[in-house]
């Protein structure tokens, strides 16, 4: 792979420049209740030198009945200037499946106008399995000031989305696995109806990376998102359980130079939740 400080960066690159000033590692792990792990407690164990721990659930909007919606402009700015993380620094984001959630993260820097981000290709599992250095103290950070510029067309509501299903543009594409979009199995969270978007098209965020958890190339991905009927040529809607995997695919589709892309924050947590939207069962 090529390093991007945009995209995706190898842990060799961030091995060579992990003692650089200006860079910010964050620790973006979270999981489902039922996968029985505590992203804290393993980022008190062990993480990358100099990792501060995002919390996923905690940085995001307390007014929302919603899981880890994105949250307020000052209270993302009010986090980060306490992580010390602002102008000026080259960000990298890392979670402990490998690449999960931390996708989800860059894509909450990007939609507050930050560019110098990054997901570490492979995550915390790829680092370990190289033998490199972690550490069980946390940094001591210095208050840095973040100037926030909020990019609305990379998040959509229920509402957008709707429309989008309606029309067919944009495209909308969901990234739980197969068995869930099409409705052969429960969702996770309770009370949510089994099924997809009416027009989605289903693009399992697994399918995109290799066996160590890194993602397969660009020209790999983008056949993966042509066999599964995904029109590259329009505008997308990347959708999923709870707005978290969803982002591995804006992350696909950013690499790939797809630029026309947004995603749905409330996800299937959202549009399974109210009896009122029309759902699609079976494949796309």
């Amino acid at each position: 792979m090529t390093d991007d400080t945009g995209t995706l960066v190898s842990t060799g690159w961030l091995a060579k420049h992990l003692k650089d000033p200006d860079l910010r590692i964050l620790d973006a792990s979270w999981y489902l209740p039922a996968d029985g792990r505590d992203p804290r407690a393993e980022y008190d164990a062990g993480h990358i030198p100099g990792a501060r721990f995002f919390d996923i659930d905690e940085i995001s909007d307390g007014r929302s009945a919603l899981p880890h919606m994105a949250p307020p402009i000052e209270k993302f700015m009010s986090r980060m200037r306490a992580m010390g993380v602002g102008d000026g620094h080259q960000v990298v984001v890392y979670d402990g499946a490998g690449i999960m959630s931390a996708p989800r993260v860059w894509w909450l820097f990007k939609l507050m106008g930050q560019e110098n981000v990054a997901v570490l290709d492979g995550g915390l599992p790829k680092w370990l399995a190289e033998g490199r250095e972690v550490e069980d103290l946390p940094p001591v950070p210095r208050d840095r000031h973040m100037t926030v510029r909020f990019q609305n067309q990379l998040v959509r509501d229920v509402t957008q989305v709707a429309h989008a299903s309606k029309l067919g543009t944009p495209q909308i594409v969901d990234a739980r696995a197969a068995a869930r979009f099409r409705g052969e199995v429960p969702e996770p969270r309770e009370g949510l109806r089994a099924g997809h978007i009416p027009g989605a098209r289903n693009v399992p965020f697994g399918d995109l990376l290799n066996t160590d958890k890194t993602m397969k190339s660009i020209d790999e991905t983008r056949a993966i998102f042509e066999a599964a009927g995904v029109d590259l040529g329009k505008p997308i809607v990347t959708s999923c359980g709870s707005g978290v995997t969803a982002a591995v695919l804006a992350l696909a589709l950013e690499r790939m130079g797809h630029a026309d892309w947004a995603l749905y924050d409330g996800s299937w947590a959202e549009w399974g939740m109210f009896p009122t939207v029309p759902i699609a069962t079976g494949d796309a």
